[in-house]
């Protein structure tokens, strides 16, 4: 077993040699970081092709042991058709961040290319599977869906956590020794001598990436890294008989993951894009608490430390405290993520909290009755008495209504005081008027909903009634008629 530890050692001395050359060969044709002074805080361009150095390294320490007289070398040539499978496979996430780190790739391109290497992980054997499920109706696609999402989710988890020096390579490589403290544990010799090479090579770069870092992962560096977990994760788990075991690969990998579902959360919540960049994810808030950069990166190796732990407890308990252990971390999760202090969590909580929450649902779901009862109103006096009712619901007690030239009018009685009014313009210089007291609903999501409904209520109103009275013609185009009803009434179409 000793004899496995060269493999380590080969990789590490290939990458500390490599890392520089490929840094000073290689980055300055294209590859450079330039600082914006907003996401990007680096002073000068640093070459980001620290993922062609890794790849380098990783590749050549296998080239090297092929020729290495030791036992293992036996195996290597065994599972040579599956080591160039997943080289195929791999060289296709690593190509989608070259190009990404060359020229630039939009979101979609790049889900594109990570989506097509996990199919092809898939049929090359790398799989997610469900062996608790066997005695349930076989489920077509759901391993295949599962896995891809799993393979995705992990390279984009450790490229979204690259953003300060020595992060997602440091991250890499805690998560790489779990995984390969697992497979020394179980026997498990071909996850080990898959992962051994893949440790020594982000140890030799993390030499050259920490802070001050001169050289970057780049986004092949770091999407490779993810995918690279994400396989060996899945390999690790494959013989999982129960749920709760599926999450010993997972808990590996926990730190970006959760990143990666908190900036979901956080950009959906705010109703701003999924791949949208921004300053939320963790490493920028334990920056805003105060600590400094070299200090937020330990901070977070000792979270991904805790968390490998957990997980090798996990394994090593044959999974008789799985249970227990996943909620230990669940609940440290939740105060970890309590202490960062999510603006968005915070509000969203107050909502649900508080009942707003329950009492915008209940609004937005009485404004779609009230828009669909003023839709079937047939004439200008059925939708007055539609629109006052309605109104009144939400607490306007006077209201004005010009249609189709006739006026209608609620007035207040003399008690009443009004504290605003909302004016809804129509077509054809109609109108409602609205008019509120101190306890009308005067919430900005709701007013917005009650114009809208409104707007659309009297719109679909009356072209009902334009269609009812064409049907009562002599064979006049409908069309035309609707037309000229709205030019007479100064209205556009």
């Amino acid at each position: 077993m000793y004899l496995i530890l060269t493999l380590g050692i080969l990789s590490l001395l290939l990458s500390l040699i490599l890392t520089p050359l490929v840094r000073d060969v290689v980055g300055r044709r294209g590859f450079l970081d330039h600082p914006d002074g907003v996401r990007k805080t680096h002073r000068t361009p640093v070459p980001r092709v620290g993922g062609i150095a890794i790849v380098l390294a990783y590749s050549a320490t296998f080239a090297i042991a092929f020729f290495l007289p030791f036992s293992y070398t036996y195996l290597l040539h065994k599972a040579l058709p599956t080591i160039l499978q997943l080289t195929l496979v791999a060289s296709v996430v690593f190509l989608t961040g070259v190009l990404d780190d060359l020229v630039g790739l939009n979101a979609w391109q790049k889900l594109a290319g990570l989506a097509s290497a996990a199919s092809l992980a898939y049929f090359a054997g790398i799989r997610v599977e469900f062996h608790f499920l066997h005695a349930l109706p076989a489920w077509p696609g759901l391993a295949f869906a599962v896995t891809v999402i799993w393979l995705v989710g992990c390279a984009n988890a450790f490229n979204l956590i690259d953003g300060m020096d020595g992060l997602a390579a440091g991250v890499g490589l805690l998560s790489t020794v779990t995984i390969l403290i697992a497979a020394l544990t179980q026997g498990n010799l071909p996850l080990t001598l898959a992962t051994l090479p893949l440790a020594g090579a982000l140890l030799g770069f993390l030499r050259y990436n920490f802070n001050p870092a001169s050289i970057f992962l780049g986004d092949s560096g770091s999407l490779l890294i993810g995918f690279l977990l994400g396989c060996f994760g899945a390999l690790w788990s494959e013989k999982s008989v129960t749920l709760v075991a599926l999450c010993v690969p997972l808990l590996a990998v926990s730190v970006p993951l959760l990143d990666v579902v908190l900036s979901i959360l956080r950009r959906y919540l705010r109703n701003r894009p999924i791949f949208q960049a921004d300053r939320g994810h963790i490493h920028h808030k334990l920056l805003e608490r105060g600590l400094r950069p070299q200090a937020a990166v330990l901070t977070i190796y000792a979270i991904c430390g805790g968390a490998a732990v957990l997980s090798l407890l996990v394994s090593a308990t044959h999974n008789q405290f799985s249970g227990l252990i996943v909620m230990v971390f669940c609940g440290a999760a939740w105060v970890g993520i309590r202490c960062l202090e999510y603006t968005e969590f915070k509000i969203a909580g107050r909502l649900f909290l508080n009942g707003r929450f329950r009492r915008i649902i209940d609004s937005e779901t009485r404004l779609l009755h009230f828009e669909k009862s003023l839709a079937e109103a047939s004439d200008p006096g059925e939708c007055w008495t539609r629109i006052r009712e309605g109104t009144n619901e939400f607490g306007f007690h006077a209201i004005r209504m010009n249609l189709r030239g006739i006026s209608f009018e609620n007035a207040p009685s003399a008690s009443t005081s009004q504290v605003f009014q909302l004016r809804i313009a129509l077509p054809g210089e109609q109108y409602v008027d609205l008019c509120g007291g101190p306890n009308g609903l005067a919430s900005p999501l709701i007013l917005g909903g009650l114009v809208q409904a409104v707007e659309h209520g009297v719109k679909n109103c009356l072209e009902r009634r334009m269609e009812i009275s064409t049907t009562r013609t002599d064979g006049e185009d409908i069309t035309v008629h609707k037309k000229l009803v709205y030019a007479a009434a100064g209205g556009k179409h």
